[in-house]
């Protein structure tokens, strides 16, 4: 019996763009110019929640949390990172890693449900691609 393949959820696909991929997670860009925003999601099918993973599985992401943020505070040097796994809305286990700035418009307060999003100008979204997508790569 052969296990399912993995499939973004279709909610996640249509808001992010592709960064790339890690030993575990597909490596995602929100696509929202008020907040620099990274997704982590598992390749694995069939995960809701961080325990659904396997031992090893789960200190893989670990580290890969660890590694966003660093790309993350090179990336946009923000004051705060915020790293969060809620899946009230898509339900795929995904990670968001939050660059937050002190004068961001939602700022203290969370992003999630705050206004509209606002996508990138395609060549703002295609420089922060490859500058993130370098980043991991030197990490």
């Amino acid at each position: 019996m052969t296990e399912p393949a993995f499939t973004l959820d279709p909610r996640l696909s249509a808001d992010t763009a592709e960064v790339g991929d890690l030993a575990v997670c597909r490596v995602l860009l929100m696509d929202d110019a008020r907040f620099p925003w990274l997704i982590l999601v598992p390749r694995r099918p069939d995960l809701c929640e961080i325990t659904d993973l396997s031992e090893a599985d789960a200190a893989a992401l670990w580290q890969e949390i660890r590694l966003a943020t660093g790309v993350m505070q090179a990336l946009s040097k923000p004051d705060k990172v915020n790293v969060g796994a809620l899946g009230n809305v898509v339900a795929q286990l995904h990670v968001h890693v939050i660059g937050r700035f002190r004068s961001d418009p939602a700022w203290p307060g969370p992003v999630w449900g705050f206004e509209t999003r606002k996508p990138y100008p395609p060549h703002a979204r295609a420089q922060l691609l490859e500058r993130a997508g370098a980043l991991f790569s030197a990490a």
